[in-house]
């Protein structure tokens, strides 16, 4: 029977076809690539391997490769919506002491995202796990009307059931509990974790879940905030996600990051930036948002910064790039993973030249092998350039901060690489305040003692091998 069935079939006719419609597939990508105007170094780069490796090309695409900056997360109506509470309280940065270059850098995020200058916070800083989730876990048992947390990995762990049971009680109590937990970052969890909080009531739902058809859809596109906001008064900002290795460090002797606590208005734009992803995901628009909280006596003036592949700019990179040029005395960076930009690179690179104190603070051995050696291979350009790069001995330094001159500090969940800066959706605080900038910095020197400067000539001599597969492990920097 199918040898009839096969001599009916013009297989040079379906071969024809079938090429025909390849071909098709390849110059129709490519004609997408290069009419979205990015990079023209990434646009060659993908033009290149759809032409030499087509069928491979296709499938990097569609994972990796696509645009969805077009995509609109929130109408102007509603983001007037939930804007309107805290104008009141929105600071007028003409009015206050600030540099030229703080003001600068407000109005370049003011015009980015829309993001709006707070004065008169309190915040409270977390160098380690223990002592954040201690204070966290208070303060989720305080709350008395609502709950919304926003979390990369929320593990099935001693923590992340601790916490699982503080927000089932408190759902079970009539708090309004929401919980987004992003899919891939959550991945090994099961669903029945999950299930416990949602059967008792807790509004918990996955970021972009990844299901078929929409895997190539979605898969690269991570949501990597860590948010919280409590009562509409408190809110958390950081590094550190719900898992037991942020408070007894894993497979490290300990695991050194940074999160805050802040109180005062500047919470009503954490506020802003959950309720946005909350209705982004299908749920129905946060009504019931406080009016801004008022301010405290102080000088701590404050910005969320949000950013994502959605994102009409690439908001947190363009506010690191506008932060490094202006820096005249100092920049400081802690970061898991050293993966810069073209742009950033040479930002670090022209502010050394110019005798900016420039320093890079990574782990020495990250939770990464992959990243670890690719972040190694923009080490010897640097140290030609006379930046300052130090590895941290003591553990796993996930902290993500920034310090430049006397007066900029920013905290947040964004890695200073290709991922957190163009694929991931992030969330950064910036902070202006020459007494918190001071703090931030005391903190800073005190890591420094855990820590061991690289010599330009030791690291000249590390083996051929190694230099090999940091420069391989480069080439793949984008999509890492």
């Amino acid at each position: 029977m199918f040898d009839i069935m096969a001599q009916g079939i013009d297989w040079t006719w379906l071969r024809n076809t079938i090429f025909v419609l390849y071909a098709v597939t390849v110059i129709s990508i490519i004609a997408v690539v290069i009419s979205e105007n990015r990079n023209p170094v990434k646009s060659l780069a993908w033009v290149t391997v759809l032409l030499l490796l087509p069928m491979v090309g296709i499938i990097l695409y569609i994972f990796f490769g696509r645009n969805i900056r077009t995509t609109r997360k929130l109408t102007r109506h509603n983001r007037r919506r939930l804007r309107k509470r805290d104008l009141p309280h929105v600071t007028d940065i003409h009015k206050i002491d600030l540099t030229p270059e703080s003001k600068q850098q407000i109005g370049l995020a003011h015009s980015l995202c829309g993001s709006a200058l707070y004065g008169g916070n309190d915040v409270e800083v977390f160098t380690s796990g223990a002592a954040k989730f201690d204070a966290y876990k208070r303060d989720l048992r305080a709350a008395v009307e609502s709950i919304n947390i926003e979390y990369y990995i929320f593990e099935n762990d001693t923590l992340g059931n601790e916490i699982a049971d503080i927000l089932i009680d408190k759902a079970r109590a009539g708090v309004v509990v929401r919980v987004i937990y992003d899919h891939v970052g959550s991945f090994k969890v099961k669903n029945r974790f999950f299930r416990r909080m949602k059967d008792a009531g807790v509004q918990i739902f996955p970021f972009f879940e990844v299901t078929f058809p929409q895997l190539g859809t979605r898969l690269n596109w991570r949501n990597h905030r860590k948010i919280t906001v409590i009562d509409g008064t408190i809110g958390y900002m950081g590094g550190m996600n719900i898992a037991d290795r942020y408070i007894d460090g894993g497979k490290f002797a300990s695991w050194r990051d940074t999160h805050v606590r802040v109180t005062g208005p500047v919470v009503a734009a954490l506020q802003y930036a959950f309720a946005v992803d909350w209705y982004s995901m299908g749920q129905p628009l946060i009504d019931e948002i406080k009016a801004c909280p008022a301010p405290f006596p102080g000088d701590i003036y404050a910005q969320v910064v949000t950013s994502g592949p959605t994102s009409s700019w690439s908001n947190i990179s363009l506010s690191f790039h506008k932060a490094i040029s202006n820096a005249r005395q100092r920049i400081y960076i802690q970061t898991p993973y050293f993966l810069p930009t073209d742009t950033l690179l040479k930002d670090l690179v022209t502010a050394a030249l110019a005798h900016v104190d420039v320093r890079i603070m990574i782990p020495r051995r990250s939770d990464s092998f992959l990243l670890n050696y690719a972040s190694s291979s923009y080490i010897t350009e640097c140290l030609r350039a006379g930046v300052k790069i130090y590895f941290y001995d003591a553990g796993m330094l996930h902290s993500k901060t920034i310090l430049i001159d006397d007066e900029f500090v920013t905290i947040g969940s964004t890695n200073f690489d290709f991922r957190s800066f163009e694929h991931n959706f992030e969330g950064n605080m910036f902070f202006y305040s020459r007494p918190f900038n001071e703090r931030m910095l005391a903190i800073y020197k005190k890591d420094l003692e855990s820590c061991t400067r690289v010599i330009p000539a030791e690291w000249r001599k590390r083996p051929l091998m190694r230099r090999a597969l940091e420069s391989i492990l480069r080439l793949l920097s984008p999509i890492l």
